[in-house]
């Protein structure tokens, strides 16, 4: 094959590989070539906010990835929407900016990972952002990722946020500034009523830098790799194969199961897995797939004695004609709405220093949610999601086969330990709290899932089991630090190969204490200025 020379070949356009490739080719010094295994993204869907709910299941731009069995779900997988479009996750995602807290990025740092501290890293959580609100110490203005208020609200969420309060929970304005706990709306990566995913955000000022080379529809295969250093990338068009080669560096920002694959599919992990698959170890390094985990979450569901809630929205063919024609007109109303209006972050046991349990709330409740999509109940109703933010069990990505077009093997431990299952307990406890305080409680008809009869803590383990599901956080795959746990160093070097960089959210060694979406364009930002540095 005949190749290409650039000085850098990013493979993944997703939260991080958009800001990464923007990143190197802005000073117009350096040839930029980013691959993206999925198409365009051009449907309406992707860009219209309420849209997510159409992408969650699409085979054209998602990747629909299912896990193993999981023990701790009584035997169930767990589906596992993937972004499949430039932007990656962030096109289809629920648009919720949220960073974590400032002890979170610390903990980073006193696992060894130097430069990682929250001093650090807020410098490019703030260089990357358009705040609408104006700067402040915690927030930046003119960068290129827009964040605003929630322009849609609704009463039941107005009320759930009291709610909260009467039940000892401060409000909170801002869940990315001077503390994270307490109850309020989110803000959301959302321009003038439209989704600002990572492609609109990165590469659509840049399309007319003729240094940067955007290629959709171009699936990476394999880390091409000579005397232990990268030197190139094989990738698979609707043309056949074909390779690149970089001058300076590669950078995988395959996300936490694409990255994992494309090292292992290039001989890059654990030496015996390699040599199960049949692939040639080039490079022994055991880490590689390992420390696989996610937030975990539930759902309690009522049926609501206020309508205008996005079950009756889902039903109603009028009710959707009047919200697309009000989004047409004026960008407004609940087609502008994002998946996850409001949420309450609070810790179980006062003893913990920061939040351990995230409650979204939802202006739907639904009957199912897998690859089929997502089921509302045909009467008005809402719903709160307890989330685990700090988990315990641990699984890994690895290969399923030698086919580099095929999807990994995913292996959560989800529910195996006694801190998690406590946790979820707590979690659809304070739900429940909530519920039965006299802000919330006029606008509630009666509990439909789990319902009442679902009471002792043995019936909620059970429940849970059979219900709960991954919150779409995972990390870790390719954990960051110094000792032999790790698959990068602090500058995301790959140990053991030159030239070899990885940027996504497999490189966090912990999961932070919020969403992903952020903290993986902040990742990518902080990649391409030490990537810039070493040049």
């Amino acid at each position: 094959m005949e190749a290409e020379s650039y000085d850098y070949i990013v493979t993944g356009a997703g939260s991080a590989g958009c800001a990464v490739a923007a990143r190197l080719s802005e000073t117009g010094r350096y040839r930029v070539l980013l691959l993206e295994a999925g198409g365009r993204d051009s449907s309406p869907w992707i860009h219209i906010p309420v849209g997510y709910s159409r992408l969650f299941t699409h085979e054209t731009y998602n990747w629909r990835f299912e896990s193993e069995p999981v023990a701790g779900l009584n035997g169930r997988t767990s589906y596992q929407p993937r972004g499949k479009m430039l932007g990656g996750t962030s096109s289809l995602n629920g648009m919720v900016y949220m960073r974590g807290t400032a002890a979170d990025y610390d903990g980073w740092r006193q696992f060894g990972c130097v430069g990682w501290d929250y001093e650090s890293v807020l410098a490019f959580f703030r260089k990357a952002e358009n705040q609408e609100r104006g700067e402040d110490e915690f927030h930046g203005v003119g960068g290129p990722l827009n964040v605003t208020d929630a322009h849609y609200k609704h009463e039941i969420i107005d009320a759930i946020i009291e709610a909260a309060v009467q039940a000892g929970i401060p409000r909170n304005r801002d869940f990315n500034g001077a503390a994270q706990e307490g109850a309020g709306y989110y803000q959301a990566t959302i321009g003038k009523g439209r989704r600002w995913s990572a492609a609109t955000a990165y590469l659509k000022p840049a399309r007319g830098r003729r240094n940067l080379v955007v290629r959709p529809n171009a699936h990476a295969t394999r880390i091409v790799i000579e005397n232990g250093r990268a030197v190139g990338i094989e990738f698979r068009t609707s043309r056949g194969m074909e390779m690149a080669r970089a001058r300076g560096e590669v950078i995988v920002s395959g996300g936490v199961y694409g990255s994992p694959q494309l090292l292992l599919l290039s001989g890059i992990g654990p030496g015996d897995h390699l040599n199960e698959m049949g692939i040639e170890v080039t490079h022994d390094l055991a880490p590689v797939g390992a420390n696989l985990h996610d937030h975990f979450n539930s759902y309690v569901a009522w049926r609501s004695t206020s309508t205008g809630t996005f079950n009756e929205l889902h039903h109603s063919p009028f009710r959707k004609l009047a919200a697309g024609a009000r989004y047409l007109v004026g960008r407004d109303g609940p087609m502008t709405a994002i998946a996850t209006h409001a949420g309450i972050l609070t810790r179980t046991d006062p003893r913990f220093d920061r939040p351990d349990l995230q409650i979204n709330t939802y202006l739907w409740s639904i009957e199912t949610r897998d690859r089929t999509g997502m089921h509302p109940h045909r009467w008005p109703g809402f719903s709160m999601s307890p989330v685990h933010l700090r988990p315990e069990g641990r699984g890994r990505v690895s290969l399923a086969s030698r086919d580099p077009l095929a999807p990994p093997r995913i292996a959560f431990r989800f529910m195996e330990t006694a801190h998690d299952v406590d946790a979820m307990i707590r979690g659809v406890r304070l739900a429940r709290k909530l519920a039965e305080q006299p802000a919330l409680k006029p606008y509630i008809a009666e509990e439909v899932v789990p319902g009442a009869a679902v009471n002792s803590d043995e019936q909620v383990i059970e429940d849970i089991r059979n219900r709960g599901v991954s919150n779409l956080h995972p990390v870790g795959t390719c954990r960051m630090g110094t000792g032999p746990d790790a698959v990068v160093d602090p500058r995301l070097r790959v140990h053991g190969i030159r030239g070899l960089r990885i940027a996504d959210a497999s490189i966090m060694p912990l999961v932070v204490g919020g969403n992903t979406n952020a903290p993986s364009i902040m990742i990518g930002e902080k990649c391409a200025a030490m990537v810039l540095e070493d040049a």
